[in-house]
């Protein structure tokens, strides 16, 4: 059974990475993630967006991610890949919006896995709302060069409002150019939980990049 509220206390720190944000080295992608769930991150979605992998490698690469996730009690999440979740046995797997629709997704997953979408306005996020869906990622909310097609940002006054109209029982994760120095008021707009990408990734210790960022998120 898909447990939410463990879900929602998980996201708290959410990084988002494939090998793209590593130098293009699965290597690297292993070495960072591992700093990063000892520095506190909850949930890990592998984003392998225009890989020089190919289909076996990017396997073998969620695979020691998805162990990695075990061995550090963290939720995994896998992007649009659904067949790739599946064969994962990820925790997850994260659509966009032009992505397989959720009854297809759901029907194809089973009932155990989570299913996030992404969402950057009102009426989606109503939408996947009544389709069933687990947790939104909501964006982008700031200006972000690590996700090519966050859109233009919403900022945390458009997750407030998304907020507003969903209630407080869908857990939300803001995404998109979120920093150190900003997460605080994607937080204080609603969110349960901050998407990270280039401030853990980029940063020169993933570890402390996610220790600070849990501070962030404990402290609201």
């Amino acid at each position: 059974m898909r447990n939410i509220q463990r879900l929602r206390e998980k996201m708290g720190v959410y990084f988002v990475v494939g090998t793209q944000d590593c130098g293009y080295s699965s290597e690297k992608t292993v070495q960072i993630v591992e700093a990063a769930l000892r520095g506190g991150v909850g949930t890990l979605q592998l984003r392998d967006k225009g890989s020089k992998l190919t289909a076996r490698e990017q396997y073998e690469l969620g695979r020691q991610l998805q162990q990695l996730c075990r061995d550090h009690d963290t939720v995994f999440f896998v992007n649009d890949d659904v067949d790739l979740a599946i064969r994962l046995q990820a925790d997850g797997v994260h659509v966009g919006q032009d992505d397989m629709a959720l009854a297809e997704v759901r029907a194809k997953v089973g009932s155990e896995m989570y299913i996030g979408v992404s969402a950057g306005t009102v009426d989606e996020a109503l939408a996947a709302q009544n389709g069933g869906v687990d947790c939104i990622g909501v964006g982008a909310m700031f200006a972000t060069r690590s996700k090519a097609d966050a859109g233009e940002p919403i900022g945390p006054a458009g997750l407030a409002e998304i907020r507003k109209a969903v209630g407080n029982d869908l857990p939300i994760v803001g995404i998109g150019g979120i920093t150190l120095e900003n997460a605080a008021e994607v937080l204080a707009a609603g969110a349960d939980g901050v998407a990270i990408i280039s401030a853990i990734s980029q940063a020169e210790s993933p570890e402390e990049a996610s220790q600070a960022l849990q501070r962030i998120v404990r402290s609201r």
